[in-house]
């Protein structure tokens, strides 16, 4: 009997030590889970996360597909992160009406900006499926099959879903590695307006030099607000007739403030993450993928930001662009560093011996989960796998060129008459607003030159010859010809596909040479991936099932997730963090942009941090001006402008990156390490009324 009260126990303890980390679906949280989140100061009911009118996900909405948000007022404004309505915010300015880098305040609703594309998802119903699914045969097929599957029987329950209501849309999707399927129902609002963002020097504080680090001051907010059809108060396309959305329900937002050891939680969209994936994975994920992808994407950079510092015009086209590759280039640098400093290779080389104890044991997936057949199969597609890494960097998401040279063999749509197909054609649309020939010249032509380097020849495209043949292995001068003797790049052409012009085209002809080449690098990889999700779910099952007694989360996959955690700083080489940021800070920081520009900051930025009374925004216990902050939760990409809640539920900040120091998170959750960075809400109601004195807007939020 003492020996079972102490398994038990044992077992309690093990429960609440795990559930501190973790990204947790809301309908099945654990009761464990919930409880621990009591232990730490959390006062709404269980019931008030999921279920119900007034319940937290109600507020919370995946914003544009790529991050998180939240509703502050019963007009439909939403708060995500600066950074996440960088395109929005880019895309309307303009040399004349540079919004990016002066800002943005719409003073009437008539002045709030529509963004095409744009649009926000609520989350209404998730439940469990994979019985269903299993019932169906899913497990019988191989893993790109039941890709295919799932997709069909999505499209096949969305159609139920909106027989029922034409405003709802339904995703299935796997969870724990595919050992378990969820279906999600959202409703998604696509009229979503721009209204008021900080200039970048503010929501961009410290660029890529204070990027995943702290101490951080980045003022990252930029507010939008939901319009929906006046009738029925429900979704709509954009219409100048729409109106603000009226929510059920809003989060309130607290000027109450923090302190260290207090609750805080996060809920939001989190992107990715791969906790489950095996040591070989990793040593992939490190040297395959990471490493190949920091290296290009540094040459790419270093093109851009010259161009970009050389004119507003190229840098208002490219600064969306460059925001987002620089961000994972950090990231990918940031990670591998941690998975080495960390031995996490070694580390999960261990568990997965425990693993391995256990199925021999017990016998359960006995001659299924085969771990010297996983490391041979990633030993034999790692070249493959990088050389691949390196040809997409290249190739795609860079030049206008390329892009074009792709597309024209890819999909894109013929018109012209039928029975006449010497007269069928494709045509692109004029987008020289995104892209600048003399920039988007020298980006290519350095990338061919770095992938020539990097990858083995029988990776390099056909039209290699023709650059070493004709132009003496100059790159640029191949890359000048193409674009002045290639239709691609002449605008308002028509491209006649079935003449025998078109293959002659420079431009096409590098096209097919690019294309062939995706071919030799995907065609291998497709039975190979096969094998290797196989054995991952298999290796992801027998975690599961040896530590059943144990609450487990799965994988994010850009569903919402609840990460709780508390108010705190870490320890590095025994020096402490510190959990906030303050006003004298970013004015020590801003001193200093004669020698470093991403501290740059226009004189009424310091004017405003530098004031001697910060009134209500400043704190009762400090008697700072409180920036940023730091909490435990468990956050990574896509969780950017998830709402920070406290104890009641209330709006304290908004999470916006991680710490250098556990950018491996993504595969290991270091919980000595691993922290959330957050912009108080202070600071963002502070900028809102003393910079952009949006009264109409407070008054909204804190409408009684």
């Amino acid at each position: 009997m003492k020996k079972s009260t102490l398994l038990i126990a044992a077992v309690l303890s093990a429960a609440a030590v795990h559930a501190d980390e973790g990204m947790w679906t809301l309908y099945d949280l654990p009761q464990a889970v919930y409880n621990q989140m009591q232990g730490y100061g959390f006062s709404v009911p269980y019931d008030g996360l999921y279920a119900g009118p007034d319940a937290i996900k109600n507020v919370v909405l995946n914003f544009g597909g790529f991050c998180s948000g939240v509703v502050v007022s019963p007009d439909g404004l939403v708060f995500t992160n600066h950074h996440c309505g960088f395109g929005a915010i880019n895309a309307h300015s303009t040399v004349e009406h540079d919004y990016m880098k002066n800002g943005f305040f719409a003073k009437t609703y008539a002045d709030e900006l529509p963004n095409e594309d744009l649009f926000v998802s609520f989350m209404v119903e998730q439940k469990d499926v994979t019985d269903r699914l299993s019932q169906m045969g899913i497990y019988d097929m191989k893993p790109s099959r039941q890709a295919d599957f799932v997709d069909s029987l999505e499209n096949a329950w969305s159609k139920e879903v909106k027989q029922k209501d034409s405003t709802l849309r339904l995703e299935i999707k796997p969870f724990y590695e595919g050992n378990k399927y969820y279906a999600t129902t959202y409703r998604d609002f696509r009229d979503v307006r721009l209204v008021f963002t900080v200039p970048k020097s503010m929501g961009k504080f410290g660029g890529e030099t204070d990027n995943w680090m702290w101490p951080r001051q980045t003022c990252d907010f930029s507010v939008f607000r939901i319009y929906a059809d006046p009738k029925t108060n429900g979704p709509a396309e954009y219409s100048k007739d729409n109106v603000p959305y009226h929510p059920a329900s809003w989060a309130p937002v607290s000027l109450d403030g923090y302190k260290e050891g207090d609750f805080s939680m996060t809920i939001g969209y989190p992107g990715s993450t791969s906790r489950y994936l095996s040591s070989y994975g990793i040593r992939e994920r490190r040297d395959a993928r990471n490493a190949p992808r920091a290296q290009v994407r540094g040459v790419k950079q270093e093109v851009m930001m010259r161009h970009m510092r050389q004119s507003d015009a190229v840098r208002i086209k490219y600064e969306t662009a460059y925001a987002s590759s620089s961000n994972y280039w950090k990231n990918s640098l940031g990670m591998n560093k941690c998975i080495d400093s960390i031995g996490l290779i070694a580390q999960k080389a261990a568990f997965e011996r425990k693993v391995r104890a256990y199925v021999d044991s017990t016998g359960y997936l006995k001659g299924k989960l085969d771990f010297d057949e996983l490391k041979r199969i990633y030993d034999g597609c790692f070249d493959l796998v990088k050389s691949r890494t390196f040809f997409g960097e290249t190739f795609y998401g860079t030049s206008e060129l390329a892009a074009r040279a792709i597309r024209v063999h890819n999909g894109m749509e013929v018109k012209g008459p039928k029975k006449s197909k010497k007269k069928q054609y494709v045509e692109f649309e004029d987008n020289s607003e995104h892209w600048d020939e003399a920039t988007d010249k020298e980006m290519f032509a350095v990338l061919l030159d770095n992938y020539r380097k990097q990858v083995p020849a029988k990776y390099l495209p056909d039209f290699y010859k023709t650059i070493d043949a004709d132009y003496a292995g100059d790159c640029r001068k191949y890359v000048d010809y193409v674009w002045a003797n290639s239709v691609l790049m002449k605008p308002g052409q028509k491209i006649y596909i079935n003449k025998k012009s078109f293959m002659k085209d420079p431009g096409v002809k590098m096209g097919l040479d690019i294309t062939a080449v995706m071919g030799d690098l995907t065609a291998p990889l497709q039975a190979i991936m096969d094998s290797i999700d196989e054995q991952e779910r298999y290796l992801c099952a027998a975690k599961l099932r040896m530590e059943q007694d144990m609450p487990n989360y799965s994988d994010a996959n850009f569903t919402m997730r609840l990460s709780y955690g508390q108010v705190g700083g870490f320890t590095l080489g025994g020096k402490p963090s510190g959990y906030y940021t303050t006003a004298e800070s970013i004015v020590e920081k801003m001193k200093k942009s004669a020698v470093q520009p991403d501290y740059f900051a226009e004189p009424v930025m310091q004017q405003l941090m530098s004031a001697s009374d910060f009134g209500r925004y400043t704190d009762k216990a400090t008697g700072k001006m409180q920036l940023c902050f730091l909490t435990n939760n468990d956050i990574t990409g896509g969780n950017s402008g998830s709402p920070m809640f406290d104890g009641k539920g209330r709006l304290i900040g908004l999470a916006f990156d991680g710490n250098w120091d556990s950018l491996s998170s993504d595969i290991f959750f270091d919980s000595r390490l691993a922290r959330c960075i957050g912009v108080d809400i202070r600071y963002v109601i502070y900028m809102m009324d003393k910079w952009g004195h949006a009264d109409r807007l407070l008054e909204e939020m804190f409408r009684k």
